[in-house]
């Protein structure tokens, strides 16, 4: 008797053993919080493209070539998308097998191989997908700034999307899909390497490729608008929350950390670069104080969800210190025109940055601790090692792009196009009514 009911447990075990298996092969399910979280960090690194960076180009360059700026930025915005479902995303984030320490594979292209309900992490891989699309946008428009006011609109496109496959994508894989230098133990938090290295080489290479806008740096190019500089430099601010907090992928404290560091970078940044400029011209610029809010932001990034608010300061003031002399060194001494100060405040700001999150991460100072290395000078070694691969990288995949299209479609404008402006030259429309 006793034997004949023990048999009915296990009778029933044996009959609801599918349903169990079934529920726990069912797929996650995403955090609510998380998601919602994502989704607004989504819209505001997409705000930081369009229309924040757009303005604050628009503002910066010549009357004649605003709207020549503004379509560059709306066209790169549609073009990375399209090219990130295509295939940009997949490379970036898909299982490589053999390659996965260089590159993705092409298993995610068009997201055909992603279920509508599949999760990344706590959130729905389809916001995952799109957060990291901003951040494939954003990165190609800050280069803009290297050839504003001269480049063929046509190879504006063309260098845009081999430029976002062959650098921004492999680098990309590599700190952020896995690939080798993620598994040296390299942090960049929000892309200090991936976005604002790579970007400043970029410009630096484009700069130099391109040679300098006509009569630089002998007739005067100041800023055609410094209200629409100051409005995109404040929406870049306020954007730039959703793209270091919302790179924690989280509703947390790392993202609560993240947004708290990224304010008082940029708040650092501006005074530190506004007190230099006032005790070297006399005067404190409008133009300095944005310039050197834009310098802290850009250098507290791959080290704001790591760091501690001590560590931010010392970094966003190290950011308006170095990167306004890099602007001097650049521009006054060496006389590179790169328009609209990307290598010395993106690329310099990332570099530095990069390097200082691998003291700053430090518990004993406040940090959240290395993810990999055991102590601050092998992780500034590691860090080192992924500013220098990204460069080199970046700075020869660029060279090679221009050479290219220089024999296919030609880099710059016609010489009497560049004098009339390429509002008109390149889009046959006018910013202001003459």
């Amino acid at each position: 008797m006793r034997a004949s009911i023990y048999r009915v447990p296990a009778a029933l075990g044996f009959l609801l053993c599918p349903l169990f298996a079934h529920a726990q092969a069912a797929p996650a399910a995403a955090d609510k919080g998380d998601t919602a979280w994502l989704i607004t960090a989504t819209a505001l690194v997409l705000f930081m493209t369009i229309p924040g960076l757009a303005l604050f180009y628009a503002g910066l360059v010549r009357a004649k070539n605003v709207l020549s700026v503004l379509m560059q930025c709306f066209a790169i915005t549609c073009l990375v998308s399209l090219a990130w479902l295509a295939i940009g995303y997949s490379l970036t984030f898909g299982d490589g097998g053999d390659w996965n320490g260089f590159i993705g594979s092409l298993d995610k292209a068009f997201l055909l191989g992603v279920p509508r309900d599949a999760v990344a992490g706590t959130i729905p891989e389809t916001v995952f997908f799109m957060f990291q699309m901003t951040f494939a946008v954003i990165t190609p428009a800050l280069v803009i700034g290297g050839f504003a006011e001269r480049m063929k609109f046509a190879t504006v496109l063309s260098f845009t999307l081999l430029w976002l496959l062959l650098v921004y994508v492999p680098i990309a894989h590599w700190v952020w899909g896995g690939g080798w230098l993620a598994k040296l133990g390299v942090m960049d938090f929000a892309g200090g390497i991936v976005v604002h290295v790579t970007a400043g080489m970029a410009a630096l290479v484009c700069a130099l490729v391109l040679g300098k806008r006509r009569g630089f740096p002998h007739t005067a190019m100041a800023p055609h608008s410094l209200p629409y500089a100051v409005t995109g430099a404040g929406m870049l601010w306020v954007g730039w929350f959703g793209f270091n907090a919302g790179s924690a992928l989280a509703a947390n404290g790392s993202a609560g950390m993240a947004m708290l560091t990224t304010h008082m970078g940029a708040s650092a940044g501006a005074l530190a670069w506004m007190m230099i400029e006032w005790q070297k011209y006399g005067k404190p610029s409008m133009l300095g104080v944005v310039t050197g809010m834009v310098a802290g932001l850009g250098t507290i990034t791959p080290a704001s969800g790591f760091v501690g608010p001590l560590g931010a300061v010392v970094i966003g003031s190290s950011a308006g210190f170095v990167c306004f002399f890099a602007t001097q060194l650049l521009k006054r001494r060496l006389e590179i025109d790169d328009s609209l100060d990307v290598s010395p405040v993106h690329g310099v700001g990332g570099v530095l940055g990069s390097l200082l999150t691998g003291v700053f991460a430090a518990v004993s100072l406040g940090g959240a601790g290395f993810t990999v290395q055991t102590s601050i000078g092998a992780q500034i070694g590691v860090q080192a090692l992924g500013v220098g691969a990204a460069a080199a990288w970046c700075a020869s995949l660029t060279w090679l792009i221009l050479k290219v299209l220089k024999v296919v479609v030609g880099l710059r404008v016609a010489e009497e196009q560049e004098t009339e402006g390429l509002d008109l030259a390149e889009h046959g429309e006018r910013g202001y009514s003459p």
